[in-house]
């Protein structure tokens, strides 16, 4: 089933991508001896699939890796893989163990002899299978591969040279290492060749490094002229025709100037910080800075062709000058550390220079990233509050369909005024984290510019937390913070000496007087019309605050439903009484004895008291016998009167 499959479709593997899982698998501990034992286990099952095993109870015989058993099965190449893997990592198992002994002495000896035997066995198992996938015989159509187990191993073969000192060799070898996988490396920077860049950079190139090192190669020398200079003549050929047919793609001219092509003249031999002039000694210093002036070029033409776009896609433009800026923060701390290593004193004139180099290009680094912050922060760097955009509903009618533009909700306006905080805090770390540089502390000028961006991005913060708290309707807050804000922007102008920024120029650190008066009339009109909010709002409350006063004496709303509310508020809370309180209420009249002659009723005169008005006596016979004729009268509440 296997040799049907194979002749059917051409055989492709991926011998790196391969290596590097199964040390990312383990090596994550960094425990070589554990390395090898699971790589013993893998082989032993490996080599039960492909038939190379013994069965028991005969005599070993050794069963060698064909060009035949790679045609009819491929997994015969992860068996030689395995079987290198395994012979290295027993070797850095040895030295690991030796370098865990505090007696600091170097390997001799024996266990030298033994961590050279198995390296040794390393190349030859890999460099056997170089032979088999490049032998014609074996019908291998995947050149990649055949280049990938070349380099793989001329890099066993490297690190056995290194271990046995053989520098000269190590330096051609690791070269030959370093032009495959610098050639496989594709300029668009895939994920794919995450792999061969770790190789590059963690093994690869620090052995180059030290090889010249030894061989008394100057420091300032690129990594790129060493390895032109020592490759072997047959892997110089091969460079020449690569690097001719790299020439001849279509899409060269793209690469070259999208990647990282860097003409000789483009690179600095100085670098100027602050009226101060050092002299670049390092190549991949330079080198590394050349790539940041061609990124930031790219940048401004970028983010001007892209002026219509969203903050996000511009924002990740950065990316391309972050990356080389990264770079060379690098490349000075690596120089650095090295001139440690060999005793140089902190005087020295090189030591002075790359602190100085170091302080430039770590100020530049972080100015990039909050330029990158401010761009994301919006329009003048979030001090007017771009509008989001509106979301459309579709509402089926009659007819056509109605389109409405719903507006930004207050949770997500919330949510980007978060953001933006975090933005603003990000920013205010990245300035105190400069004062923290080698000669900043000294620099007087340096600590004024400092202090006036540290107010002019504080006066920003101040601002977004002012728009939150007015989302959530505290006015007094808001303006307590405006005013805060307007007071920051006002040192910042005070004690402001920048000039005006060259137009076309990426946002990065640097802020001008002109955007410092902006935000300081900005912050102005703010701060007047949220006093005008907070005074709206303290008359609203103490208005609500009389008219609760006057209901709380009021008759219920039932009883006065005839009285309209002056004030226009209806105080709803005093609507009725409730639960009902015990009370007098009239039931029927109530006369008083005094006004009992004085009421004429239906059918009665008022006959005594018309006499009496008159004059004329009454006989006292006549009152009674009238008062006899009269039927008894009650009085109050139903009881008889005498």
């Amino acid at each position: 089933m296997a040799s049907k499959d194979t002749h059917s479709h051409p055989l492709r593997v991926d011998i790196t991508h391969f290596i590097i899982s199964l040390r990312n698998e383990i090596l994550l501990v960094g425990d070589f001896g554990l390395y090898r034992k699971q790589l013993g286990q893998r082989l032993l099952s490996t080599r039960r699939r492909v038939g190379k095993t013994t069965p028991k109870g005969r005599k070993y015989e050794s069963k060698e890796v064909t060009t035949e058993d790679i045609k009819e099965n491929p997994e015969n190449i992860h068996l030689l893989l395995l079987t290198t893997e395994r012979a290295w990592a027993h070797a850095l198992y040895m030295k690991s163990m030796h370098s865990a002994d505090a007696s600091n002495k170097p390997i001799a000896g024996a266990t030298r002899r033994h961590v050279i035997s198995r390296l040794h066995k390393a190349t030859v198992t890999a460099t056997k299978l170089y032979e088999l996938l490049r032998a014609p015989e074996s019908e291998f159509s995947d050149q990649k591969a055949v280049m990938e187990a070349g380099a793989y191993a001329s890099m066993m073969e490297g690190t056995q040279a290194f271990e046995s000192q053989k520098w000269k060799l190590c330096l051609e070898t690791f070269s030959e290492t370093h032009m495959i996988y610098a050639a496989l490396v594709k300029p668009t920077g895939s994920k794919k060749d995450d792999g061969f860049r770790d190789l590059l950079t963690s093994i690869v190139e620090p052995s180059i490094r030290y090889s010249a090192y030894q061989l008394g190669i100057p420091r300032t020398k690129s990594i790129d002229d060493i390895v032109g200079d020592n490759l072997p003549a047959e892997q110089e050929v091969i460079r020449r025709k690569g690097m001719a047919a790299q020439q001849e793609r279509p899409d060269h001219k793209e690469e070259t100037g999208s990647a990282q092509h860097i003409a000789p003249e483009d690179v600095p031999s100085t670098l100027t910080w602050r009226s101060r002039t050092v002299k670049l000694e390092d190549a991949n210093i330079a080198q590394a800075l050349a790539a940041v002036s061609l990124a930031e070029k790219r940048l401004a033409a970028t983010l001007k062709s892209t002026a219509e776009f969203a903050v996000k896609e511009r924002a990740a433009a950065y990316d391309e000058v972050l990356i080389p800026s990264q770079d060379a923060v690098d490349a000075t701390k690596t120089a650095i550390d090295e001139l440690t290593s060999d005793g140089v004193a902190q005087s020295d004139s090189r030591m002075q220079a790359l602190q100085i180099t170091r302080t430039a290009v770590n100020y530049a680094l972080v100015g990039w990233r909050i330029g990158r912050n401010r761009i994301l922060c919006g329009t003048m760097d979030g001090a007017v509050l771009d509008p989001q955009s509106q979301k459309k509903r579709k509402r089926k009618t009659d007819g056509d369909a109605e389109v409405d533009l719903t507006s930004e909700s207050k949770g997500k306006k919330q949510l980007r005024l978060r953001e933006q905080v975090v933005l603003y805090d990000t920013t205010l770390q990245s300035l105190e984290s400069i004062k923290e540089l080698p000669g900043v502390a000294n620099d007087q000028g340096l600590q004024g510019e400092l202090a006036t961006k540290t107010s002019y991005f504080s006066a920003l913060r101040c601002l977004a937390l002012a728009r939150v708290h007015s989302l959530h309707g505290n006015p007094k807050n808001a303006l307590a913070l405006h005013s805060r804000a307007h007071e920051l922007v006002s040192q910042a102008e005070n004690a402001s000496k920048a000039g005006s920024l060259t137009p076309g120029n990426p946002p990065n650190l640097d802020v001008s007087s002109s955007q410092i008066q902006d935000l300081k009339q900005h912050l102005q009109g703010l701060t007047t019309q949220q006093a005008a909010l907070v005074e709206i709002h303290i008359l609203n409350a103490e208005a609500q605050r009389s008219a609760k006063l006057v209901s709380a004496h009021a008759a219920p709303v039932i009883e006065r439903l005839d009285d309209y509310p002056s004030a226009g508020h209806l105080d709803l809370s005093n609507l009725v009484v409730y639960p009902p309180r015990l009370r007098p209420i009239p039931v029927k009249p109530i006369f008083l004895d005094v006004a009992w002659n004085y009421i004429e009723y239906p059918g009665q005169k008022r006959k005594a008291v018309e006499d009496k008005a008159n004059g004329t006596p009454v006989p006292k016979k006549e009152e009674k016998v009238e008062e006899k004729a009269q039927p008894a009268r009650k009085g109050w509440f139903g009881f008889g009167r005498s």
